[in-house]
C-alpha cells in the first residue's frame, strides 16, 4: 500500500513539474509575439478574425491567425490555412497552447486568436492563461447561449468581458450594451474604443468578393490603425482575404424539372438578430427575391435556438418553411398559429437525405429562393451536400433599355429662295443665254492701247471721254442676269474710269495697281520675262 502512494505521489510530482515547464514554455512563446489580438462575441467573429488578419498582413505585418467557427483554420503569413486537427472531433480551449506554439515559430509580427471558449470562467482562462491579448475585440452581444452566460442581454455583455486584457485595448462595435462593456473596461483598467460602423461607406464595402457587414470591416479597420496600418493599406489587404467557409454566400442551382433555385447558407448567423439582419441584407441586395422559402435545421441539443428560428418566422414572411432534424416539434410549435400552415415536416433525423430533398425541390417553384437558418451540423451538413451536386447557372444580363428611334433633324437652317416671288415674265427675261466672251479694244484719247477681258453678260457701249468736261458720270450698266437657284454666281463687274499713264514698275512687290491688274497691257513697256 505505501508502494502506491508513493507511486501516486511521484506521478503527481511528475505531472507538477510538467506543467511547470509547459506553462514557462508557453509563456516564452507568447513573448515572442508582440501583438496578440483576441476576438470574442457572438457572431462575427470568424469573419473578423480574418479581416484583422488580412488587414495587418495587407500592411507588412507577419500574421498568424487562428478560426474557430464552421470550420477551424489555422492560417498561414502567406495567407494558405489548413483544417486544425482535433482529437475525437472534440473541441478543448487546450489546443490553444499548440496553436501559440506554431505561430510562435513564424517569429511573426502579430497573432489574431478567435475565442472559442463559452463558459465566463473559461474566457477569463483562455485570456489570461493562454493568449493574454494586448488588444482585445469584442464585436457584439447578441441572445446566445443565454444558458451559460445569462437570462438577459446585460448578462451577457458583462459573460463576454471577461475575455478584456487588464490594462490592454479593447475594441467593440456594440452600440447598445456600450455603458455596460464601458463599467467591465474601467473594472479592468482597459481602454474601450468604438468603432463606428458609418465610417464605413458603401463603395468600400462593395469592394469585397463575398457578404459583410460594416461592423466587422469597421473593427478589423480600427485593429489596423492601433497597430500602425493606414485605412487604404488595410482595406485592400482585407479584400485580398479568403473568407471563411461560414461566411453568408448565396449559390445558383437548377433543380430536377428545371426550376432555378437561389440558395442563401445563413446557418453561420445561428441567433434570431443576426439571421433576421442577415436575410434583410440579402434582400436589400437582391441577391434573393421573393417568393421566400425557408429551412429550419433543428438539433437536439439546441432546443431553444429552434424556438428562437420559429418565433421570427412572421418577420421573414415566407411561402414555405422547412423543417429538418431532430426534434422537429421545438421549431414547429414555436411557430405563431397563423404562419403554422405554411411549415413541413420533412421527417426528422432518421429520414434519408435523397429523400427529403426530393420532396423539398417538390414543393418549390420555377423560380424560388431558399434560406437556410439555425445550425449546420446534422442534417444541415446534408442538405449542404445534396445542393452542391446540383448544376449550377449564371443570371442572364440584363437587356439594355430600348431607347425612341431619333428622328433626322436638319443641321441648318433651310434656305429662302430669293426667286421665289417672280412672276413668269421675269423668269422668261432672265433665262436668255449669255453673251459670249469677247475681247474689245479700248483707246481712251491720250492713252496708249489698251485691252481690257470684259465679264460675260457685259454689252459694250461707247466709251466717253472722262477727262473732258462735262463729265458724264459713272457708267450705268443694265441689271445682271440672274443664275437659276445651284447655278454658280458670276461675278459682278466692277467699273472704274482710265487713269492717266504712270511710269510702271517692275518690281514684283510694287503696289502699282496697272502690275496686278490683268486686263491691262502696255506694249511700249517691257514686261519680265518678255523678248525685246
Amino acid at each position: 500500500m505505501l508502494f502506491l502512494y508513493c507511486v501516486l505521489l511521484v506521478s503527481c510530482l511528475v505531472m507538477l513539474v510538467a506543467g511547470i515547464v509547459e506553462q514557462r514554455r508557453h509563456y516564452a512563446n507568447l513573448d515572442r509575439i508582440p501583438h496578440r489580438v483576441l476576438v470574442n462575441g457572438i457572431r462575427g467573429k470568424s469573419s473578423i478574425t480574418r479581416l484583422c488578419a488580412g488587414a495587418l498582413r495587407g500592411g507588412g505585418l507577419r500574421t498568424v491567425a487562428k478560426t474557430t467557427g464552421t470550420a477551424a483554420r489555422f492560417i498561414h503569413p502567406d495567407a494558405t490555412e489548413e483544417p486544425v486537427y482535433r482529437k475525437f472531433g472534440i473541441a478543448n480551449v487546450v489546443e490553444q497552447i499548440g496553436i501559440v506554439r506554431r505561430a510562435a515559430a513564424y517569429r511573426p509580427d502579430a497573432l489574431v486568436m478567435e475565442c472559442m471558449a463559452v463558459m465566463p470562467a473559461l474566457q477569463e482562462i483562455n485570456q489570461s492563461k493562454l493568449i493574454q491579448s494586448t488588444i482585445g475585440v469584442l464585436c457584439n452581444v447578441r441572445e446566445d447561449h443565454v444558458a451559460e452566460m445569462g437570462p438577459t442581454l446585460d448578462d451577457i455583455g458583462r459573460s463576454l468581458s471577461r475575455s478584456m486584457p487588464h490594462g490592454g485595448i479593447c475594441v467593440t462595435a456594440e452600440k447598445e450594451r456600450f455603458h455596460v462593456l464601458q463599467k467591465e473596461a474601467d473594472a479592468r483598467d482597459c481602454k474601450l474604443v468604438y468603432a463606428d460602423p458609418d465610417t464605413v461607406s458603401d463603395e468600400e464595402l462593395r469592394g469585397f468578393s463575398w457578404f459583410t457587414f460594416k461592423e466587422n470591416v469597421a473593427i478589423a479597420l480600427t485593429v489596423a490603425e492601433l497597430l500602425g496600418v493606414d485605412r487604404e493599406t488595410a482595406l485592400q489587404g482585407m479584400y485580398d482575404a479568403p473568407p471563411d467557409p461560414g461566411v453568408l454566400s448565396v449559390e445558383r442551382y437548377v433543380a430536377p424539372g428545371g426550376k432555378r433555385v437561389r440558395f442563401a447558407n445563413v446557418f453561420a448567423a445561428n441567433d434570431p438578430e443576426s439571421t433576421l439582419m442577415n436575410i434583410n441584407q440579402l434582400l436589400d441586395l437582391g441577391a434573393v427575391d421573393r417568393p421566400l422559402n425557408v429551412v429550419i435545421n433543428c438539433r437536439p441539443d439546441r432546443v431553444e435556438r429552434n424556438g428562437q428560428m420559429g418565433q421570427i418566422v412572421p418577420d421573414l414572411m415566407p411561402e414555405k418553411v422547412f423543417v429538418i432534424g431532430h426534434p422537429a416539434k421545438s421549431a414547429i410549435d414555436a411557430i405563431p398559429a397563423e404562419w403554422r400552415s405554411r411549415a413541413v415536416d420533412l421527417g426528422g433525423d432518421q429520414r434519408d437525405g435523397e429523400e427529403f430533398m426530393h420532396e423539398l425541390l417538390g414543393h418549390l417553384g420555377e423560380q424560388s429562393s431558399l434560406v437556410a437558418i439555425g445550425n449546420i451540423h446534422g442534417q444541415g451538413e446534408i442538405l449542404l451536400e445534396h445542393l452542391a451536386e446540383l448544376p449550377g447557372f449564371e443570371d442572364e444580363p440584363a437587356p439594355e433599355p430600348v431607347r425612341p428611334a431619333r428622328t433626322q433633324q436638319p443641321q441648318y437652317a433651310p434656305h429662302l429662295d430669293p426667286y421665289a416671288d417672280l412672276t413668269a415674265a421675269q423668269e422668261a427675261r432672265y433665262a436668255q443665254p449669255p453673251v459670249p466672251r469677247q475681247y474689245v479694244r479700248q483707246q481712251p484719247p491720250g492713252e496708249a492701247t489698251q485691252y481690257r477681258q470684259p465679264t460675260d453678260h457685259q454689252p459694250q457701249y461707247p466709251q466717253a471721254d472722262y477727262h473732258q468736261p462735262p463729265y458724264p458720270g459713272p457708267r450705268q450698266h443694265p441689271p445682271l442676269e440672274q443664275p437659276w437657284p445651284g447655278q454658280p454666281q458670276p461675278h459682278a463687274p466692277q467699273p472704274y474710269p482710265p487713269q492717266p499713264h504712270q511710269p510702271h514698275s517692275h518690281d514684283p512687290q510694287s503696289h502699282d495697281p496697272q502690275w496686278y491688274d490683268p486686263h491691262w497691257y502696255d506694249p511700249q513697256q517691257h514686261y519680265p520675262g518678255e523678248p525685246r
